[in-house]
């Protein structure tokens, strides 16, 4: 594995502790493949999937999920996922018994120190002069006897399609020097005590050059990218890139955007369910007539296997199956809001079955909904698999409505057939609203001027992009701010944290062939069978919290600044939210599926500053 200086076993490492722990629901969002990541007198970068080792990497089926990646990765040119094995889990450490072969490689990285000599503060190459003691590296100052501890610098170069390298501080350092770089450069750091990049300078001690890292803050400073791609190894890199370097602070937000894609594990259609009774008898039924089919069943396997199944229907599956035709199962978030859907209403006593990974009841109608609720689902048992298909850096990336995502992401490996996954299995919420007073809602004069601002904002927005998505439209922004609102409302009686509630958005088009306009509060746990309850029995007083979501959403804290902020013509840089802030809207975003953007109250609530007529629950519930 290439590596500047040593590398790291982290989180599971023959009879030797491993250089650092990390959970393994971690390894598909913070600290997935090509994250750097701080240890205790180390900086790595995450070693790629290549290097993930050990017997513990549980496979995690879920063939939805694997069908909506494979067909972009088709489309995009990439190697498929292998069907049977699409998933894994990372592998678990043992700290009672650590050894080599069982965790995540790990590069060091970057390879630049600097000296924690306040009189010193060389900035040095780890194989250039320094002494590995323990967990720290050493620097034998001209003024001490005794060596002093270096840590990892904190700036790194980065470009937009996610390469890594050093930064290039000789050339830095000398690219105003007359004669370019001096033949004996020794560099040192010198860090002001407000850490403004203008307040840290390079300087080299050889010829006096010195510049201050705001310069490096220009796109291009750092010149072009080589296309290092350290966490792969060494033949990982990517020659040829176009893309302009830009500094990188390592612990940076902007460091790493995983890009994560999930799915709910809910029962198959009735069509990939036929097909799958075929293909368990298949060596007996393959060569089945309209004058066959008859005797076939009178076999047991192939008769309980066709139970319930017309001769026509098996028949059509089978001929399918012959022409190699895949099952068609339509996007991800569609066919789950169609299983909310199709829930049958609850009958009191009962429980879900033992085994079973998705079970939900819609509520009874005994008390009338809230005006502008259609339906209320209480599901019991969720399970959702949730797998990291790449990441970007510099600039986040954000999905379409079905959670997919359309540009092609910095590769997680070389030669593996699978993505990191976790599964969660918890309970949650579904919330419906109801179709026709969402579209009379569209149509208000006051919600397409609203519309308008917001449009204008994202459009600003769009341009800083190279394949910005698409307007999510206004029916997102209503659903994603009433999700916000209601998380918090929950929060308060249902025993979890408001960060343990967590959304998933039904949204879709004008034009779509199946309107949506749902949302699904939901809590989990990776690595558990479920969670503790206390959610599901929420969604009975409904009500009561759409009440408080209400109370809530009409005054912010911040109004009437936060009230009166639209995207048009915002010089702050908030151009995907219009009357939203942390005093109303923003969540953890761990429970936010798009960074706490395309929110705005007003269109839920009445909102100082706003036309009233724009909120869609105009009157208190």
């Amino acid at each position: 594995m290439k590596k500047p200086g040593r590398s790291s076993w982290v989180a599971n490492t023959q009879h030797v502790q491993p250089d650092g722990k990390i959970r393994r629901s971690q390894l598909i969002t913070t600290f997935g493949p090509g994250a750097m990541v701080d240890l205790v007198g180390d900086a790595v970068v995450i070693g790629g999937l290549d290097f993930w080792q050990g017997d513990g990497m549980e496979v995690l089926a879920e063939s939805r999920l694997c069908a909506s990646i494979n067909a972009r990765r088709r489309q995009q040119g990439l190697r498929e996922l292998r069907t049977e094995a699409a998933f894994r889990a990372a592998p678990v450490g043992d700290d009672q018994q650590a050894r080599r072969g069982h965790g995540i490689r790990a590069v060091e990285f970057p390879a630049w120190f600097v000296c924690q000599n306040p009189e010193c503060r060389a900035l040095v190459q780890a194989w250039h002069g320094l002494e590995r003691k323990g967990d720290h590296y050493l620097h034998t100052c001209d003024n001490r006897r005794s060596g002093a501890v270096c840590v990892p610098v904190r700036f790194v170069a980065a470009c937009v399609r996610g390469h890594l390298q050093e930064f290039p501080w000789l050339r830095f350092a000398h690219q105003e020097r007359a004669g370019g770089r001096c033949e004996h450069p020794r560099l040192i750091l010198e860090e002001g005590a407000s850490g403004d990049f203008a307040d840290i300078w390079v300087r080299c001690r050889g010829c006096g050059s010195k510049r201050p890292l705001s310069k490096a803050r220009a796109r291009g400073t750092a010149g072009g990218c080589d296309g290092e791609r350290p966490w792969l190894g060494s033949e990982g890199n990517e020659p040829g890139c176009e893309e302009m370097l830009s500094l990188v602070v390592r612990t940076a937000s902007d460091a790493y955007f995983s890009l994560v894609e999930s799915a709910l594990s809910i029962p198959p259609m009735k069509e990939l369910a036929l097909r799958a009774a075929i293909d368990a008898v298949w060596n007996m039924v393959q060569t089945a007539t309209p004058a066959s089919i008859g005797p076939f069943r009178t076999i047991p396997d192939v008769r309980h296997a066709l139970e319930g199944w017309s001769d026509a229907e098996v028949l059509a599956a089978i001929a399918a199956r012959r022409a190699g035709t895949p099952v068609q199962q339509g996007p991800v978030r569609t066919a789950e809001f169609g299983q909310f859907m199709a829930a049958a209403e609850e009958v009191p006593g009962t429980i879900a079955p033992a085994g079973q990974e998705f079970f939900a009841r819609m509520l009874r109608r005994d008390g009338a909904l809230p005006a502008g609720i259609e339906r209320v689902v209480l599901a019991s048992k969720l399970r959702e698999v949730r797998a990291q298909v790449g990441f970007t850096r510099l600039m986040p990336v954000s999905s379409d409505l079905q959670g997919e995502y359309k540009v092609v992401p910095a590769a997680l490996g070389l030669q593996t057939d699978w993505l990191p996954a976790t599964e969660v299995r918890g309970e949650g919420i579904f919330v419906r609203l109801d179709e026709e007073a969402v579209r009379a809602w569209e149509k208000r004069d006051e919600v397409r001027e609203r519309e308008g601002e917001l449009r204008a904002g994202f459009a600003r927005w769009a341009e800083q992009m190279k394949e910005p998505p698409e307007f999510p439209g206004v029916r997102f922004y209503l659903l994603h701010s009433l999700a916000h609102l209601l998380m918090t409302a929950l929060s308060l009686e249902c025993g979890y944290a408001a960060s343990a509630i967590r959304e998933r958005l039904y949204c879709s088009l004008p034009g779509d062939p199946m309107p949506m306009a749902g949302i699904l509060l939901a809590t989990g746990s990776s690595g558990t069978d479920g969670t503790l309850g206390g959610l599901v029995d929420q969604g009975r007083q409904l009500l009561g919290h759409l009440r408080a979501a209400w109370d809530a959403g009409v005054l912010c804290s911040n109004d009437p600044v936060c009230g009166h902020h639209t995207p048009r013509g915002d010089l702050t840089g908030r151009l995907l939210e219009g009357a939203a802030c942390h005093g109303c809207l923003f969540v953890a975003e761990c429970s936010c599926e798009r960074f706490n953007q395309y929110l705005d109250r007003a269109l839920v609530v009445p909102t100082l500053g706003c036309d009233p007529a724009a909120a869609f629950f105009r009157e208190r519930p």
